[in-house]
């Protein structure tokens, strides 16, 4: 798989970072926001989405988001969390593939692994979850610049430029500020819909 460059040094380098909001047990989609963001921490542009709690299309998902923005200026990907709403797996791999971005997947806690909810929630379909998850490769524990760990998963850059845009964009804390707002967008819209 080719590797590519980030251009960190250039000002005005965007991200697409993307978040949901989910209800479990909820019979509603969850809401999937992106936000494109400069690295001087302007925002220009937002896109919504949204994918099934405990589905297999969240990677349809975004890639669809991703084509409503009609951008060729963002450099990457970056998501939070590669499982969302009630275990529905990203496919990095696809991402990148039908992207050629990198595709930088943020968590923020340690995990002993997840086959066996797969197994205990998803026996239909639980080893095509886990064959995804596996192939987004392993999780790499690193320290943000604020001295927080975090856990990173990268596909299409190495580790190094991955955290090196991660930190980029954080300001405080642990999570980057594209995610922060796409957590916030997607959560705010979430609880709109249910107070309709």
């Amino acid at each position: 798989m080719r590797v590519l460059r980030l251009s960190l040094e250039k000002k005005g380098i965007r991200v697409l970072g993307l978040a949901e909001s989910f209800r479990k047990g909820s019979s509603q989609d969850a809401v999937l926001a992106g936000v494109v963001m400069r690295s001087d921490f302007i925002v220009d542009g937002v896109v919504l989405g949204r994918c099934r709690v405990g589905g297999m299309d969240v990677t349809d998902s975004i890639l669809k988001m991703y084509r409503k923005l009609n951008r060729d200026d963002v450099s990457a990907l970056m998501i939070n969390g590669c499982i969302i709403s009630w275990f529905n797996v990203i496919d990095l791999n696809k991402l990148y593939k039908e992207t050629n971005l990198p595709s930088i997947c943020l968590t923020y806690y340690p995990s002993a692994g997840l086959r066996e909810y797969f197994m205990k929630y998803f026996p239909e379909d639980w080893g095509e979850r886990a064959r995804i998850y596996e192939e987004n490769g392993p999780r790499t524990e690193v320290v943000n610049k604020n001295g927080f760990k975090i856990y990173l998963r990268v596909v299409g850059v190495d580790v190094e430029a991955a955290l090196n845009l991660v930190n980029k964009y954080t300001l405080f804390g642990r999570i980057p500020e594209p995610l922060r707002l796409a957590r916030l967008i997607a959560h705010a819209i979430l609880e709109e819909r249910f107070q309709s």
